[in-house]
């Protein structure tokens, strides 16, 4: 049975959420909600706040009778994948999340962090067109990166990055390794393996927060931390034929945005419906995002800024709309 979810926003450390509001058809603002996380069997890590939930981060589940219950407790075996909406008014800390192996080997874990972007819309913030930072362009150590965290020299650290403006429409992956940050002015959808593992090169946020020490180094400790990061230096051209992803057709209006021949932790497609359209059985469970317009799925009737979960039981499903945008986000690729 395809389940609709609540929608799921988190507390972060930075700001934004407004187009997120909007995109549930609702006056927006800025504030420390900015991320919707989809069909999540993962608790957002972070520090006590006043009024945190206990669970925060976990999807829940509308059930037939008017009930709910968190997705988690609903299935049988690990997801494999956590899909965001993401909204920035302020540009993200620079950071790095692990690959698979540094998560195995630093934090005991099956999962690194390798995440990719979908950019839905862009908007100007602060006269700050909207931009990312991705990977090194200059020659780095993790000696010299260190020298310039303890300075808190971010300008300095900026210096070593690439600067990409980005657009709707365009993907970007981001593999385990490489450090990053979401600027200004982006909504996406984000696709990334279940951890929240984050390694932060600021200790303090865009807007001048303190970030609590469990935020930089996910309890590493400030010297094991530089062992997560990938040094290796890239030249514009180079680091885009990496990163920046072209869709590929998989039929009639359904496209193939991140494939797993270019990672397999995941993969991510997408539909644009206009009148009916059929759906196979997958095998396997995956997550449903809409991004526009709205319509049914499998008899459920959506908009955008909805997320529905399709359990691998499901034999199949119609999806009927006009203008309608859907993301499927599937779970690693099968062995």
């Amino acid at each position: 049975m395809i389940l609709k979810l609540k929608e799921n926003r988190v507390w972060r450390l930075y700001r934004g959420g407004k187009r997120l509001d909007e995109l549930h058809g609702r006056p927006g603002a800025d504030g420390h909600f900015p991320e919707d996380w989809l069909a999540s069997t993962v608790e957002a890590l972070g520090p006590d706040r006043p009024g945190k939930p206990i669970h925060e981060g976990l999807s829940e589940a509308l059930l037939p009778d008017g009930s709910t219950a968190f997705l988690r407790d609903l299935i049988d075996a690990p997801f494999g994948v956590l899909a965001k909406f993401l909204d920035s008014a302020e540009r993200l800390r620079i950071q790095v999340h692990p690959s698979r192996a540094d998560a195995k080997r630093l934090f005991q874990s099956g999962y690194g962090k390798t995440e990719a972007w979908y950019i839905l819309d862009t908007r100007v913030i602060h006269g700050d067109e909207p931009y990312i930072l991705l990977g090194f362009r200059s020659d780095v150590t993790s000696a010299k990166l260190r020298t310039l965290f303890d300075a808190q020299d971010i300008n300095g650290i900026i210096a070593l990055m690439h600067k990409i403006s980005v657009k709707p429409g365009e993907v970007y992956l981001v593999e385990g390794g490489m450090p990053h940050a979401i600027g200004p002015g982006c909504l996406l959808l984000e696709i990334q393996e279940p951890t929240d593992y984050s390694i932060s090169l600021e200790t303090r946020s865009a807007a001048g927060q303190a970030v609590p020490e469990e935020l930089i180094h996910y309890g590493l400790g400030f010297d094991r931390m530089f062992e997560c990061f990938n040094y290796t230096k890239l030249s514009p051209e180079a680091l885009l034929a990496a990163c920046r992803l072209e869709p590929t057709s998989l039929g009639e209006s359904y496209e193939e945005l991140i494939p797993y021949s270019r990672t397999p932790c995941f993969s991510l497609r997408r539909r644009n419906i206009s009148g009916k359209a059929a759906v196979p059985p997958a095998g396997r469970a995956y997550t449903l995002a809409v991004t526009k317009g709205g319509g049914t799925v499998g008899g459920i009737a959506v908009r955008q800024g909805d997320c529905l979960f399709v359990p691998a039981s499901e034999a199949g499903y119609s999806i009927t709309g006009e203008g309608m945008e859907v993301l499927e986000c599937l779970p690693p690729m099968l062995q």
